[in-house]
């Protein structure tokens, strides 16, 4: 029933942008954006940008491939959900032409309690929930391995699959599945690893985390969440000052004060 909602939402926000692109001008900025954190720090940008001109309208979205899609049909101008590697990844994948204007933030990821509130009581055989995407697998599996529960070939870093683990030493059953569905079915696992959005919006904080990974290495830059939008359009004039708004200090205030860590600002 989850999965069926997502569909939905999703094509209700497609039919949604296509009423905004009707009526929208070029003081107008459309934006996709996942609920939480992305829409919620994007609203604390319209007051800035309504004094330089600029209306702002987020649509919010519930999975991480419709908003890629509308902006690379040009139905919105720009998103802002997904880091770095999921974008260029997504590129490759789906032959889209979407570009990175900066990054504005980094969500460390983290594994939660599922059945099992302790890694410390990992048991062979144990149950882990995973994302499904390429780009967070390997970011879970990487995280699983930074505390000791499996090893990952070298070779693969941020691309790795389970077909990559060189050693499992629990016998771990590494369970994947769509991001956006594991916060609400974590107990059917020992463990979940979940996505910083997706924890903040079902509720949890990297304070509830049972580990997470470090934020001054590669995964700082390798997952920094980014305003994308179409190649061609980096240096619109909309673009460019709904980029300024988003890396002013009135949004870093904000993410410090909201989050306590569950979102870093890169800027």
């Amino acid at each position: 029933m989850k999965l069926i909602k997502t569909i939905l939402l999703s094509t209700f926000c497609i039919a949604s942008l296509v009423s905004c692109n009707q009526t929208r001008d070029e003081n107008t900025i459309v934006v996709g954006a996942s609920a939480a954190p992305h829409a919620e720090i994007l609203e604390v940008t319209k007051d800035i940008l309504k004094e330089k001109g600029y209306t702002l309208e987020i649509i919010t979205f519930a999975d991480y491939i419709t908003p890629n899609t509308a902006l690379e049909d040009e139905e919105i101008d720009a998103n802002y959900f997904q880091h770095i590697t999921y974008l260029n990844n997504f590129n490759n994948e789906y032959n889209t032409h979407l570009t990175s204007v900066g990054n504005v933030h980094y969500e460390p990821f983290g594994i939660y309690s599922g059945s099992k509130n302790d890694l410390s009581n990992v048991s062979n055989g144990d149950s882990i929930l995973v994302p499904n995407d390429s780009t967070n697998e390997a970011r879970a599996l990487l995280l699983l391995e930074q505390e000791g529960l499996i090893e990952v070939d070298d070779n693969a870093g941020i691309y790795a699959t389970k077909n990559d683990i060189t050693s499992n030493h629990y016998n771990l059953n590494i369970v994947e599945m769509n991001a956006e569905l594991i916060p609400g079915v974590k107990e059917d696992g020992a463990f979940a690893v979940i996505n910083g959005n997706y924890a903040i919006s079902a509720g949890l904080s990297v304070i509830d985390a049972l580990a997470i990974e470090s934020s001054d290495g590669q995964a700082a830059q390798a997952y920094a969440n980014v305003l994308a939008v179409k190649q061609g359009n980096e240096n619109n004039e909309k673009i460019m000052a709904l980029y300024e708004a988003l890396t002013s200090a009135t949004v870093k205030d904000f993410i410090n004060e909201k989050y306590s860590g569950s979102v870093v600002a890169l800027f």
